[in-house]
């Protein structure tokens, strides 16, 4: 999914980097807790809950400082790889969010939590936009 936000890259870069916050403006996050040491970036872990979701620890596989981070997590039968894309635009930027799952029961899980998970990605791009937009957002 993809959504216009009328605010500056390095400010929607700012929120999304501090992964730890999201539950203070998305409700589809219970908590994140870093789990390593040092700045955000390749290689950070953080435990992520999710409401109607088990808990899992997600590891940050690709990272272009102020343009895009992607992470993933594992679990028995299936990998989860989600992609946090921004491009400038004349208006601020476009904030591109994508979700895959691999794996021998990805097929399943996409069965039991397809739409849910559609949900939470739609959730997330539109408190994205509403917090970045408004005043005072960090």
């Amino acid at each position: 999914m993809a959504v216009e936000i009328n605010a500056a890259p390095d400010r929607v870069w700012a929120v999304l980097e501090d992964v730890a916050r999201w539950p203070a403006w998305s409700p589809t996050m219970d908590s994140v807790e870093l789990l390593t040491d040092g700045p955000f970036g390749r290689g950070s872990k953080a435990e992520v809950r999710q409401p109607k979701l088990a808990k899992a620890v997600w590891t940050v596989t690709a990272f272009e400082p102020g343009r895009r981070f992607e992470w993933s997590t594992s679990s028995v039968g299936v990998t989860t790889r989600a992609d946090h894309v921004i491009v400038p635009t004349a208006a601020g930027c476009q904030v591109t969010l994508e979700i895959a799952q691999t794996g021998a029961l990805a097929g399943l899980i996409g069965l039991a939590f397809g739409s849910l998970t559609r949900r939470y990605v739609d959730l997330e791009g539109a408190s994205l936009k509403k917090h970045c937009e408004s005043s005072g957002a960090s």
